[in-house]
């Protein structure tokens, strides 16, 4: 045990962070897909990590940074950013992390390609992409719509592992075939540079900016939808494919802002992607968007009957696993609680009436 004269706020800060340590790296490592399914882990906001029966390796949106950490000299939105645009709120808005980081990207060694649905910076990390281009060779691709791709590339991301996609196209890793779709973020949309007049002026192109994403493996098929609030056009995509797994961002909107589906959107994001399961996230991460996503569970349970949904919700956590379709018929998740091998051996007590 260290002496307190040994101990300073840096190894204090080495030895804590990140809180889960390597410990969701090596499960992730250590799990062999089987035939017939797909594995993912949740890694907070739209964070996911999927790998599958031929073991490729994906990772979406990792982003493993802070939100506000003071009160100190706390600037005001910048005339730019995309809220202000939105609603012209001024005072900058109290989203502080509400969740560990639960992966060391150091310590990542087997991945075959990171992706980012879109450019908000809680979705795409520089420590990410440093830690990828130091500990693996050029085959591990950084893919993205064309505003993320900038981005790694300003950030020093060699461009033979750059790969832009736009809706509607296909790119392979491994087993698992990448679509592009389009993606519904009307808040990117107002995401503009300094400078940048959006008044009176033709929007934004989505297309270079976010994009939803189609996973097709052997085991089955996930659909992220990244940062994309409700869209009819869900059924669109509903209709052209399959999907097994959809998720969808969840949050609790504060008054004046609409930025993240509610219980009723996630709901009929659902009903239109003709998903098998709906999972909904982001609502883990920012303190002031937090919301309880048992309200989805009982907003299906007092609709599902008369409006004969065939999707079931799915209540997850941050860290956790998810496997398809072992996990279909499950509505909530929960860790590992231990103590299996209670009794395996003689307890050291005075009396059993301790017991």
């Amino acid at each position: 045990m260290s002496k307190i004269s040994d101990i300073t706020k840096e190894s204090w800060i080495l030895n804590t962070f990140p809180e889960w340590g390597t410990w969701l790296n090596e499960e992730i490592e250590n799990t062999v897909v089987q035939p017939g399914t797909f594995s993912m882990w949740w890694l907070g906001c739209t964070g996911i990590w999927l790998k599958s029966e031929g073991n490729a390796n994906i990772c979406i949106d990792l982003w493993v940074k802070a939100g506000k950490r003071s009160r100190v000299n706390t600037p005001d939105f910048p005339p730019h950013h995309q809220h202000r645009r939105m609603i012209g709120a001024i005072a900058l808005q109290p989203n502080l992390r509400n969740i560990p980081v639960v992966i060391d990207p150091f310590e990542i060694k087997e991945i075959d390609a990171i992706l980012a649905t879109h450019d908000h910076l809680d979705h795409i990390d520089e420590n990410v992409a440093a830690a990828i281009c130091q500990n693996t060779d050029n085959h591990v691709k950084f893919i993205g719509p064309k505003a993320c791709v900038e981005l790694w590339r300003s950030w020093g991301v060699p461009e033979e592992r750059l790969v832009t996609l736009v809706p509607g196209d296909r790119y392979k890793i491994k087993d698992i075939e990448i679509v592009a779709l389009d993606s519904f973020d009307r808040t990117e949309l107002v995401t503009a540079p300094e400078g940048v007049t959006l008044k009176g002026n033709m929007p934004l192109e989505m297309d270079e900016k976010a994009l939803n994403y189609l996973f097709h493996t052997p085991g089955g098929s996930l659909y992220h939808s990244g940062d994309s609030h409700y869209s009819n056009y869900y059924a669109k995509h509903g209709n052209d494919h399959k999907i097994d797994v959809a998720l969808g961002s969840f949050g609790e909107n504060p008054r004046g802002m609409t930025d993240k589906m509610t219980a009723e959107g996630i709901l009929r994001m659902g009903e239109s992607l003709k998903a098998k399961v709906i999972i909904p996230f982001h609502h883990d991460l920012w303190t002031n968007f937090m919301a309880d996503p048992k309200e989805i569970t009982t907003l299906w349970h007092m609709k599902k009957d008369r409006l004969k949904y065939g999707f079931k919700p799915y209540i997850w956590q941050v860290g956790g696993k998810f496997t398809w379709p072992d996990n279909k018929d499950d509505m909530e998740f929960m860790f590992e609680r231990g103590f299996e091998d209670a009794f395996i051996s003689e307890p050291d007590l005075p009396f059993k009436s301790f017991l």
